[in-house]
């Protein structure tokens, strides 16, 4: 989704249109929160347009909902919940690279949907074995994050390592590496989570 925004260019106000994510630096927190919900809510009406019921037709019921003509069934956005985790060994983090990454410098958390039948520790754990082979401990809630790209529903945790060596054990990953704080990739962008949590590890607060 693109959004219009004001920006000063040759010391001139003018009204620029820019993607969602990049419109963050230059708009009111409060203004940019309001248009990413308008955009996940624009994904929901876009995408639902029959009823997984009975097949007919939907109708907006609110501004939040849709329902059915024909069986009455009212429909709400859905969430996709995802965890990622700061993976913590001593003084260094684990910080990977995602193929589906447009910068090939960039390096983030390791991250994964919640599948049916697990809880999120659960989720936290599967995910790390999964893509790099190795066990964790000590697994601690950190904070959560709306995230309408296009309608996810982040929670951050932290771990510690535990056992094993990093051996990239299906597609998603490209690399991984353990980083200490002096010695760091390009980052994720504001206003991810996933770069909110690795601030909080490079400035000692979790």
């Amino acid at each position: 989704m693109s959004v219009t925004v004001k920006i000063t260019e040759q010391g001139k106000v003018i009204e620029k249109e820019m993607d969602l994510r990049e419109a963050w630096n230059h708009m009111p927190k409060a203004e940019w929160l309001k248009e990413a919900k308008k955009a996940e809510l624009n994904y929901f009406f876009e995408t639902n347009k029959y009823c997984g019921k009975c097949g007919c037709a939907l109708d907006q019921a609110s501004d939040i909902s849709l329902t059915c003509r024909k069986c009455g069934s009212e429909i709400f956005p859905a969430l996709s919940p995802a965890i990622l985790v700061l993976i913590k060994r001593g003084e260094q983090a684990l910080l990977v690279h995602a193929r589906n990454f447009k910068n090939p410098d960039m390096h983030a958390l390791v991250a994964g949907f919640v599948e049916t039948g697990e809880n999120l520790e659960e989720c936290v754990a599967r995910e790390v074995m999964e893509e790099t082979s190795i066990s964790i401990k000590n697994i601690r809630y950190f904070g959560s994050q709306s995230w309408p790209f296009p309608s996810q529903l982040m929670i951050a945790f932290t771990a510690e390592y535990n056992s094993g060596d990093i051996k990239l054990a299906d597609n998603e990953l490209s690399s991984a590496h353990w980083f200490s704080r002096e010695s760091l990739p390009v980052l994720p962008t504001m206003p991810s989570l996933s770069r909110i949590l690795i601030d909080a590890w490079i400035s000692k607060t979790v």
